[in-house]
């Protein structure tokens, strides 16, 4: 076989669809009282991306909600939610986003690694080492009175506000929740060191 011809054989092969695809590194659990020093730095700005994200969209909320009611809310959770998620994203150098088990917004399903405990419905903070040191955070987020307004249950939420979650997700699956229930999940991807 001449030496053209290897070579074409070779990148044929190289191609083939059947070949084994390189394995991405694991996610793994991690408890939170086994996590080493640079995985609990990791912790901490996890947490502290969870706070901003969290105060901020409250505080956006709870002035929308006093200026124009609940059914004003709607686009502060569906538009500027994901847009303070991004910039608390890009000021800590880090991801992160919101996720529940019954979504309202498609676009807030859980990372990969996230999935497995948002199925699991996990209460407490929850940590996953990954690949290249990094770590990922599930925390967990109550219902808290201002939530079930939007997200109680069906026949507790005023009209208008329903009127307007109709419109703006036809498929809404995040209502019937009490105060204090686990409403879902802030999750944060913090990379290694």
């Amino acid at each position: 076989m001449t030496r053209r011809a290897v070579l074409a054989l070779a990148l044929l092969l190289a191609g083939c669809p059947d070949a084994p695809a390189p394995r991405a590194e694991a996610w793994r659990e991690v408890p939170e009282a086994a996590l080493d020093e640079a995985q609990r730095g990791q912790r901490e700005r996890a947490l502290a991306a969870r706070d901003a994200l969290a105060g901020r969209l409250m505080s956006r909320l709870s002035q929308t909600i006093a200026e124009g009611g609940p059914a004003a809310a709607i686009p502060v959770c569906q538009a500027e939610a994901p847009a303070i998620a991004r910039q608390v994203a890009a000021e800590q150098g880090l991801a992160v986003g919101r996720t529940s088990f019954r979504l309202r917004n498609q676009q807030n399903q859980p990372p990969a690694w996230a999935a497995p405990l948002v199925e699991r419905r996990v209460a407490e903070p929850t940590f996953v080492a990954g690949p290249a040191g990094a770590l990922g955070a599930l925390l967990p987020l109550r219902a808290q009175a201002l939530c079930v307004t939007c997200h109680g249950p069906a026949e507790r939420i005023p009209d208008d506000v329903r009127q307007a979650l109709a419109a703006a997700y036809p498929d809404d699956a995040a209502t019937g929740f009490a105060e204090g229930d686990l409403r879902g999940w802030v999750w944060v991807e913090v990379p290694g060191p």
